[in-house]
Parts: structure tokens; C-alpha cells; sequence
């Protein structure tokens, strides 16, 4: 398919010719046809906190004051003389309660000592040390509740925006030619190739009942379009009743590319099925090279399923020794 060399794949004799000699036409296999467009759970702990707190143990009642002595004192008197010793005080005697004095004041040293306690860990929240944010709020059950917002739930990222979804019933397919592609499950079961003079095979996919097609090859043109005017040019034989239904242009932004649309009475070496509704489109793809895809179907059911197979097979075509998103 080029001006350069003379070489363009003839539609009408499914193979490459050169205009002079003739090249072996492709047989492929039987025939193949898809159905169309198919926070743990439990407490909060805190690392910082100790396993235990430890209450400071109560200190025991003071010791009773020393009765006074009635020993007079060592040596001989001084001057002027000792007075008078005073008699010992008799023991208090029990309240009404029956509490002495050595019981009222061990009570009251326990006390003390259990509100010092208390007073201890409230000030330091439980954790040892002073609330940094992230301990508890002691509760009157002494359970801390949580000031910790919940996790957030994970989310599932968004799909590529430069990929849809498959539609249903479609696969993507690694070709052994190198390539991906999507197509309808099931024709990659009907596979076949044809040799090129240029590039890499001619690679045709088919449903079960061949009426079905879709077709893979290189284009040795410079462009789009110059591949698809030297097509429709006088120097390319044309398959019986060809028409042609519609030319665009589809380049937009970094996207180069153009696709044609056509009918057929019939083409060589495929079923008779009446007329082929035909879309070709042909495309510069992310290694740079001229690729072109085209659908094949029977005109009489409409032409919406083949334009849905070949834009579908466009959107996930990679060539080959590329890095495409998945």
C-alpha cells in the first residue's frame, strides 16, 4: 500500500499487490460468529500508657507525743530550782463512737493519702504523663472513649480516563503479532493471518459463522489520508458494487487519524452474504507507526455493530513493544 514502492493491499483480491505481479491469495481457515456487543475492633490503646498506675501507699498515723517524764533530772539542782513536776495526763478516753485518738488518726492519714491518689490520676489521664490529644476522656466507669476521628473507609481508585470499560462480551487480547487489541469473546478462536510485504501480518479475527470480521494490518503510507487517497484512486482495484458511504477526518489534538465507510456487493474469498457494510479506519498509534483496523458485516442487520467492534478495538489497540495503560 504505498506510492514509494507501488505496494497497496487490494480489497478486491485480499492480498498486496504491486500492480504488476501477483501475490498468493490469503487462504483463511473456516470461518468462526460471537453474539454482537456483548479500625481494629476493640478499645483504643494508647502506646504511651503504662499497663498499670500505681497508688502511693497511705502513710501510717504519727506517732503519739512522748508522755511527760516524772524523773527529775540528773546532777544537782540549778538555779534557780526545777519546778514542780506536773503529774501524767490520763490516756483520752473513747468518743462515742468507741474511735481513740490512734484510730482517728490513722482514718484520717488513709483518707488523706487516697485523695492524693485520686487527685494523681486524674491530673495525668491514666496515661503517665500530661494528655498530648490522643488519650481517652476518663468516663465515671474510668473506660476512655475515643477523640480520634473513625478511618476513613478505602476507596476504589477511578477507571483511566484514557481507556472506557470493555463493552459486555468483549475481551482485551495480547496477539501473538505483538499487539492488543479488544474484540468480541470468542474471535480470537478464529484467528488467521496473511504474510505482508510491509511490516507486520495481515491478522483477521472472525465470529463463528464468518459473516463477521475484523482485520488488522500496518500501512506503508506516510498518513491517514494519503493511505486512503491512494485506496480510493484509480490505481486500486474495487470489490464489485463498492460505494462509498463516508470520508472523515477524525484528527484532534495528539489523535491522527481517518476512517472510511463502505459498501460491497461481495469479497473475494468470503462468504456470499449479500452486501458488506465496511469500516476502515486507519490511525497513527503510540509508536508512531500508520495502523489499520477495519470491521466487516453483513449491511442487511443495520450498521451499528460494526462501528461499535471497530471503535472498541481502536480504543485498546497497543502496538507491539509499547507500554500502554491497562
Amino acid at each position: 500500500m504505498g506510492n514509494g514502492g507501488g505496494l497497496f493491499w487490494n480489497e478486491e483480491t485480499q492480498r498486496w499487490d504491486d500492480g504488476t505481479a501477483a501475490v498468493a491469495p490469503a487462504t483463511p481457515p473456516p470461518p468462526g460468529r460471537p453474539g454482537h456487543a456483548p479500625v481494629p475492633s476493640g478499645g483504643i490503646t494508647d502506646p504511651d500508657a503504662p499497663t498499670s498506675t500505681a497508688v502511693p501507699r497511705p502513710p501510717g498515723p504519727p506517732p503519739d507525743p512522748a508522755p511527760y517524764s516524772t524523773r527529775p533530772p540528773a546532777g544537782p539542782p540549778s538555779v534557780p530550782p526545777a519546778p514542780p513536776t506536773l503529774p501524767v495526763p490520763p490516756a483520752p478516753s473513747a468518743g462515742p463512737g468507741g474511735y481513740g485518738r490512734r484510730t482517728v488518726w490513722t482514718v484520717l492519714g488513709a483518707s488523706a493519702a487516697a485523695g492524693v491518689a485520686v487527685a494523681l490520676v486524674l491530673s495525668l489521664g491514666l496515661g503517665g504523663k500530661e494528655n498530648d490529644g490522643r488519650q481517652g476522656v476518663v468516663t465515671a466507669s474510668g473506660t476512655p472513649s475515643s477523640t480520634e476521628p473513625s478511618p476513613t473507609p478505602p476507596t476504589s481508585p477511578e477507571p483511566s480516563a484514557g481507556i472506557p470499560s470493555l463493552p459486555a462480551g468483549y475481551v482485551a487480547y495480547d496477539d501473538p503479532q505483538g499487539f492488543r487489541i479488544a474484540l468480541p469473546d470468542g474471535w480470537q478462536r478464529q484467528r488467521s493471518t496473511v504474510s505482508s510485504q510491509y511490516g507486520m501480518d495481515v491478522v483477521n479475527y472472525r465470529d463463528s459463522t464468518g459473516h463477521y470480521r475484523l482485520q488488522v494490518f500496518e500501512v506503508r503510507e506516510s498518513s491517514p489520508d494519503a493511505s486512503f487517497d491512494l485506496f480510493l484512486s484509480d490505481a486500486v482495484p474495487k470489490p464489485p458494487g463498492f460505494q462509498v458511504l463516508s470520508r472523515m477526518n477524525l484528527d484532534s489534538g495528539d489523535f491522527t487519524g481517518s476512517r472510511l465507510e463502505y459498501l460491497a456487493n461481495s469479497l473475494r474469498g468470503e462468504p456470499e452474504i449479500g452486501t458488506w457494510h465496511v469500516v476502515d479506519q486507519r490511525f497513527q498509534a503510540a509508536d508512531g507507526k500508520i495502523y489499520a483496523i477495519a470491521s466487516y458485516g453483513p449491511d442487511v442487520d443495520g450498521r451499528s455493530d460494526e462501528h461499535t467492534v471497530l471503535t472498541t478495538a481502536v480504543d485498546w489497540f497497543c502496538p507491539p513493544s509499547t507500554s500502554c495503560p491497562s
